[in-house]
């Protein structure tokens, strides 16, 4: 196994940008895919992202930034994946080399769209990359707080437990504390559901409901979690992890979260593109709500899912946030 990696990331968002921070702690040199010309030349000016963390100072001597997504996956023996779900197949299609003996880590949160495969199973079917040469990176971790440097937490997950060690070292500084894995699959789904459970949590907030009612919700939210990443992926793992239970308590109750943002506002009477209009940012609950509703509908054995149920109602059938927690408020307990 290599000494030292060449990391590459790919993305510039809020994520992207706190694992920059991170990796600088240790590596030595780190290639950065930004497809906006203009925000690449701001930040060799300025040593700051424009957009995102702005506040983070950035260790110019350790970056190759790059409009090019080819040249920074040949120059990299470590590809991290850090961009919304929706828009990664875009992004990833522009590649135009073989990256099948690269390794990829995954900070995508949610299906892709085109495909409706976790990242893991999308980069094996349509890149063929091994699954010992994947890995997924999970929380609880908000990017704010990496800014600020408080000790935060990751969860690296691989089935290649020794370059899943090596990787996490890279990972690991004085504000960062990170575990290994072996379950890939129920960090990535947990990934996505966290974010629909804070979209749902940001809904009663916005409707008023009070913290014994979120607290009921927050318990029910894990449990209906445990239930639909078992249906998917059966082995033995501990819901109450930090990778799942405490990646969802973070995103739910934060007031860093934007899922939590997004919902709040649909809660207050918001329309699904009003809010997206004022977040500016990208809420992945949304997208994952749907993922998550038509993969559990579509099953032969399908599962008790009200909480998804209900937050897929009122952003795609139109209804009632009120009515719909209320039923909702019947069921949960």
């Amino acid at each position: 196994m290599k000494k030292n990696y060449t990391y590459g990331v790919i993305g510039s968002g809020s994520w992207a940008t706190a694992l920059i921070k991170i990796l600088s702690e240790n590596v030595k040199e780190i290639n950065w895919y930004i497809r906006n010309s203009e925000n690449i030349d701001f930040i060799k000016n300025n040593s700051h992202n424009p957009n995102y963390l702005s506040s983070v100072e950035l260790d110019l001597s350790k970056l190759k930034i790059s409009e090019d997504i080819s040249e920074v996956a040949r120059n990299s023996d470590v590809i991290i994946i850090a961009i919304p779900s929706e828009f990664v197949n875009y992004e990833m299609k522009k590649i135009n080399i073989d990256i099948s003996e690269k390794i990829i880590i995954c900070a995508v949160k949610g299906l892709v769209q085109e495909t409706n495969l976790l990242f893991g199973k999308h980069m094996n079917k349509f890149f063929n990359v091994s699954k010992n040469n994947f890995l997924v990176i999970g929380g609880p971790c908000h990017a704010e707080e990496v800014a600020l440097e408080k000790l935060s937490y990751l969860t690296i997950g691989s089935f290649n437990i020794k370059l899943c060690e090596k990787i996490s070292n890279d990972f690991s500084c004085k504000y960062i504390n990170v575990k290994a894995s072996d379950d890939v699959v129920g960090i990535e789904y947990a990934s996505m559901l966290k974010n629909i459970y804070a979209l749902a949590m940001g809904i009663s907030n916005g409707l008023g409901y009070g913290d014994n009612y979120q607290s009921v919700l927050m318990s029910n939210s894990i449990k209906e979690m445990k239930r639909f990443i078992s249906k998917r992926h059966k082995i033995k793992r501990n819901i109450n992890n930090s990778a799942y239970l405490g990646d969802l308590l973070v995103t739910g109750y934060s007031t860093f979260s934007r899922n939590r943002m997004f919902g709040n506002m649909i809660g207050k009477g918001y329309t699904v593109k009003a809010a997206q209009l004022e977040m500016k940012m990208v809420a992945e609950g949304y997208i994952a709500t749907k993922k998550a509703f038509l993969l559990n509908h579509d099953s032969v054995n399908k599962i008790k899912t009200p909480i998804i149920d209900a937050v897929y109602k009122i952003l795609y059938n139109k209804r009632s946030a009120r009515k719909i927690f209320k039923e909702l408020s019947d069921v949960i307990s």
